[in-house]
């Protein structure tokens, strides 16, 4: 596997290394780089089997994950040093069934752009002598100046397609690729999980070739309780590399709708005989709160009376950067032709296009990453006559969904918002797309651009056609000539933007799995569209 690009390297006077006795006790937590969950041997005390991750860490605050085999109490310990000389202690709740063992616990206080080392210990509920063994991680935490600069990762789409773990080939690589870069977080668009995606043993290639896979029970079928989708979730983390690369980056997590079946949307009743549950709503609700039990989310863990449980939300990640994670899946109407002519409910829905809105306008940060978890102009169909995405392939005026991103658009141009990038995966390639009023039917916005990166860990395939709507250009694609290319055929791909402390510029690099940079775009900051 590839070093990473020349040039590119995370500095050694900012960017601290997993070295020393954090290493050795990490190499011991995540079971060296065998496939199946490590065992410990502190017998009949609780186990942290699948490995700590970190999520929506801002300049002083972060939350921390963990499983435990059994009930156990969650505590977590954070140092300014992987000695853990001084540590400072945070209570975390008690995990039992209700969660699948699963619990996180917020961090406040914490001090703004450091390097903050933390160890988890399960202690028995019933007697506080008996701990597990300690289970260690790193992050960084938002900067508080603009001069340190922020870089981050993205990419989406993880063991689709029937492309699970392959021990063969070292598993989900590219994870091991992405941690030696070192970013400061990684945020990960959609598909975290494919839900509705059987994992066979093996599976013949074209050529001959045999894919093998890691097995468990509940991908052995399509997931409908939520025991079968919180399995789906538990399946990544037999990785080891997904493992190491949690325990050293912390995440910004969305969903698409892989995470509950295909192409689904609410008030769907399928039409499927895998399924024994018809109404969608119902398998969307077991989703939600797996996804939630699994992932280090801060509006899914929320306290208080009328908090909503909801994914979208405003990560704050210093004054150069505010990541606007969006659901385009929990509020959107009917798939469909999309050509009505007056759709208020769209694609985000009212109230979270309303709240995009305040939020873009009240934003101080130099750029503002919309983080979506499908793409604007790329026309992705459901079956013979509807459309998933936004783009239904009419070249002409809004319609349908297209209206609720025309009207964002316009806000954005007439607020005059500055900053503004698109980030998303879904459609298993990378490319680059440059939206220009002067090429669109609709013109009432200001010029921006699309980058698309993915899938992490599944099948690829070919590029989809765009929609001129909103003038988009295809500035750059990277994508197979068939659909549904192993990960042993076609690179997995991952995007990686940089914003330099310095001069504010924001460079983007769609990267391909062995360490090409395959496209850079340089962006200048300030300005309403690029």
């Amino acid at each position: 596997m590839s070093l990473p690009v020349p040039g590119n390297s995370p500095s050694p006077a900012r960017r601290s290394v997993l070295r020393g006795s954090f290493a050795a006790s990490a190499a011991l937590a995540l079971g060296g780089t065998g496939f199946a969950a490590p065992a410990f041997a502190l017998s009949g005390r609780p186990r942290a089997e699948w490995g700590v991750q970190a999520g929506d860490v801002t300049a002083s605050a972060g939350l921390v994950w963990v499983r435990a085999d059994r009930p156990a109490r969650m505590l977590v310990e954070t140092s300014a040093t992987e000695s853990f000389r001084h540590v400072r202690r945070h209570l975390g709740p008690l995990i039992g069934a209700d969660t699948d063992f699963t619990g996180t616990t917020a961090l406040r206080g914490l001090p703004a752009g450091e390097q903050i080392h933390y160890r988890v210990t399960l202690v028995d509920p019933d007697d506080p002598r008996r701990a597990g063994e300690p289970v260690l991680g790193t992050f960084r935490t938002a900067p508080d100046r603009r001069r340190d600069g922020v870089r981050f990762l993205w990419s989406g789409d993880i063991a689709g397609q029937g492309w699970g773990i392959n021990p063969d080939i070292g598993g989900f690589r590219a994870y091991e690729e992405m941690r030696r870069l070192d970013p400061d977080f990684f945020l990960c668009s959609g598909d975290t999980i494919y839900a509705d995606g059987v994992i066979q043993p093996s599976v013949t290639l074209p050529d001959g070739r045999i894919w093998r896979n890691v097995t468990t029970p509940e991908k052995a079928k399509v997931a409908e309780t939520l025991d079968e989708y919180r399995g789906n979730f538990r399946y990544n983390l037999l990785d080891h590399n997904v493992r190491a690369f949690n325990a050293q980056v912390p995440s910004v997590v969305q969903w698409d709708d892989h995470e509950v079946r295909n192409n689904w949307y609410p008030g769907q009743i399928l039409d499927d005989p895998r399924y024994a549950e018809k109404d969608v709503d119902v398998l969307a609700a077991r989703a939600s709160r797996a996804f939630g039990e699994y992932f280090p989310v801060s509006t899914l863990h929320a306290r208080g009376e009328g908090r909503e449980r909801r994914v979208h939300r405003v990560v704050r990640y210093g004054p150069l950067l505010d990541v606007f994670v969006l659901d385009m899946r929990s509020y959107r109407n009917a798939n469909s032709p999309g050509r009505q002519a007056d759709d208020t409910t769209g694609i985000l829905g009212a109230e979270q296009l309303a709240w995009l809105k305040r939020e873009l306008a009240a934003s101080r940060a130099v750029w503002k990453v919309l983080a979506a978890d499908m793409p604007i102009g790329l026309v992705v169909p459901d079956g013979a006559a509807n459309f998933e995405a936004i783009a239904q392939g009419d070249p002409g005026a809004p319609l349908g969904r297209e209206l609720q991103i025309a009207e964002l658009l316009r806000f954005v141009k007439h607020r005059r918002i500055t900053g503004t990038v698109w980030l998303t995966a879904d459609v298993h390639y990378t490319s680059a797309q440059h939206y220009a009023p002067e090429r669109a039917a609709f013109r009432d916005f200001a010029p921006f651009w699309e980058f698309v990166s993915g899938p992490l860990a599944a099948g690829g395939f070919p590029a989809n056609a765009l929609d001129a709507t909103f003038g988009p250009e295809r500035v750059f694609v990277r994508a197979p000539e068939r659909a549904n290319l192993s990960p042993m055929e076609s690179p997995q791909y991952f995007g990686e933007v940089d914003i330099d402390g310095q001069s504010g510029e924001l460079t983007v690099r769609l990267r391909a799995e062995g360490g090409t940079v395959l496209f850079s775009k340089v962006l200048q900051p300030g300005l309403v569209g690029q």
